[in-house]
């Protein structure tokens, strides 16, 4: 699965735009428009339902841990890559087995929603919801390890692209189509007809292309005496302190700790866990303590072999060793690219309220981001995908490092006009087509350095963990613009840029200015300085891609 760093034959436009129009890459579209579908309607419309039926907002944030799984979903990944379905496996091959079993339980768990009432079944409607994110996230582990092992070099770009169409598709799908049904007839047959849409998923899974034979790793535990007893309390604790590790992984991930509140006591944990401020801190400790406790969990007993500890050991160790040992010497810089590769944009978290500052109301934001941006974003993955087909991933890698910190300068001008539409329309535009284009430049680069029998854990190692460190710089986007404000209002350096904005409009930046005690054209020199530094740190990403382009060496299969 993996590329090197030398050339391929260069495809054609036509050659690269017909891999598109391939049986794989619609059944791809089809399978991305499953995943997406109940993600939505677990993790967003639902709590439109809850709402309806009275329920407090405490209580709808705690169903988005419906989702929680989805931060750690590379902890069962391995059970996906060595767990066979008994008749399915044989039939329809390992991959659209687990594709179609998932399906069917989503199915399953979108009707039994359907047909509950939130007032009166508020908690096994919580199960519900929990098991649906559950089999999604699972899901969603299947149809990444079919798309890496069933597209070859030349089809990983368009099928990344295609898998991205039908999520976002499905997004907007189940984020409309359910609040018009439900306007009509009801919230129960909404999400009855939302469950029959499912439908898609399983004509996708019997049209996708089988994949290659799927090697299952081996693990020997033949040689391994423990008695029956032994082996079943060692399980039992190994799997609760696997599970503490993964609620403390998960929380951190997610940046909510609700759950995880609950359970200690109290609601204090969670309202500084989700601190805008200092909250990072205390999310990034619950990674790395649920991080430590995940390793306790799977690391053998020294000098005791026993079949729990070497089989945990083995189904989470092996794949990341596999992947340090065939990437080794540069191990270390692959994951470092990953981590940081989206970082320029991970730290664009006060879009909306720079946009609000600027002026715009909420349906001139609303229209401009949910309408062209997501057109603009959807060209944007199909561009993407037409670079990969037609050049090689490293050149495509590259060139979406320099896309995400370059279009960050475009709001360096929108900043500068004020309140206007077209200039919002440009920014955003631009801005969500670079973002398309980097995103799947990402995703087939973390797809090639997958390996066959470890696809689906490696990928999810990757997918669980990239976002973390934007997250962390993230959460200093605020203070940044504040600073540089307050510094530009009391002259100096930064004083100067505020000829920029003599030219706004009447609108812009007053509120904001008040609010921090600076004058408007301040306001719009705190917000330059943060759209510069956030193109600054995005060059980290552009020379560890140009670090990993020249060091990486051919992988060889393990």
């Amino acid at each position: 699965m993996s590329e090197t760093t030398g050339t391929k034959p260069k495809r054609s436009l036509l050659q690269a735009l017909a891999i598109f129009r391939e049986r794989r890459s619609l059944a791809m579209l089809g399978l991305g428009f499953a995943a997406g579908l109940p993600y939505m309607l677990i993790f967003d419309t639902l709590s439109v339902w809850l709402r309806d039926s009275g329920l407090s907002l405490a209580v709808i944030g705690f169903f988005s841990l419906a989702t929680l799984s989805f931060s750690f979903k590379f902890l069962w990944a391995p059970l996906i890559d060595r767990a066979t379905i008994p008749g399915l496996t044989k039939l329809l091959g390992h991959r659209r087995s687990w594709m179609l079993v998932c399906q069917l339980l989503i199915m399953l768990g979108l009707w039994l929603v359907s047909g509950l009432d939130p007032a009166r079944n508020l908690g096994l409607m919580a199960i519900v919801a929990v098991a649906v994110g559950f089999f999604t996230a699972t899901h969603d582990i299947v149809i990444d390890a079919w798309r890496i092992e069933v597209a070859g070099e030349e089809g990983q770009g368009p099928l990344a692209a295609a898998v991205q169409w039908g999520f976002r598709g499905a997004m907007v799908a189940a984020g409309a189509v359910p609040l018009l049904l439900a306007e009509s007839f009801g919230w129960n047959i909404s999400y009855a007809i939302m469950a029959a849409v499912m439908v898609v998923g399983l004509a996708a899974t019997l049209l996708a292309p089988r994949e290659a034979s799927h090697d299952i790793r081996p693990i020997p535990t033949g040689d391994v005496k423990q008695s029956g007893l032994s082996q079943a309390a060692e399980w039992v604790l190994r799997l609760a302190i696997l599970l503490t590790g993964a609620l403390l992984l998960g929380s951190g991930l997610a940046g909510d700790a609700s759950l995880l509140s609950q359970i200690v006591g109290g609601e204090a944990l969670a309202d500084a866990w989700s601190d805008k401020q200092s909250g990072v801190w205390l999310q990034l400790g619950g990674v790395l303590a649920g991080l430590v406790i995940v390793v306790a969990a799977a690391w053998p007993i020294p000098r005791v072999r026993t079949k729990p500890g070497v089989y945990l050991s083995t189904a989470l160790g092996a794949p990341l060793g596999e992947f340090m040992r065939r990437y080794q010497g540069v191990a270390g810089l692959i994951l470092a690219t990953i981590c940081l590769y989206r970082v320029a944009d991970f730290v664009l978290n006060i879009m909306n309220p720079f946009y609000r500052d600027l002026g715009f109301t909420l349906t001139e934001i609303a229209e401009v981001r949910k309408v062209f941006g997501i057109i603009a974003s959807m060209l944007g993955v199909a561009l993407g995908g037409l670079l990969v087909a037609r050049l090689s991933i490293m050149r495509v890698l590259i060139i979406g490092a320099f896309a995400g910190p370059i279009s960050n300068l475009i709001f360096i001008w929108l900043a500068a006009q004020g309140h206007s539409i077209p200039a919002l329309f440009i920014a955003i535009c631009l801005d969500n087509l670079a973002g398309g284009v980097a995103g799947t430049a990402l995703i087939v680069y973390m797809s090639s350095l997958t390996t066959s029998g470890f696809t689906a854990t490696q990928y999810a190692m990757f997918t669980s963990l990239y976002a973390l460190p934007g997250k962390l710089i993230a959460s200093q986007s605020g203070r940044l613009v504040e600073w540089a404000a307050k510094s530009a209002e009391a002259g100096g350096l930064l004083g100067a840029m505020k000829g920029m904005f003599s030219g706004l409009t009447p609108e812009s930046y007053v509120s904001a200015g008040a609010k921090l005690g600076v004058s408007p054209a301040a306001m719009g020199v705190g917000y330059t300085t943060f759209f510069i530094y956030s193109a600054l740190i995005g060059i980290v990403a552009i020379v560890l891609c140009l670090m990993v382009a020249v060091r990486q060496p051919k992988p060889t299969e393990a």
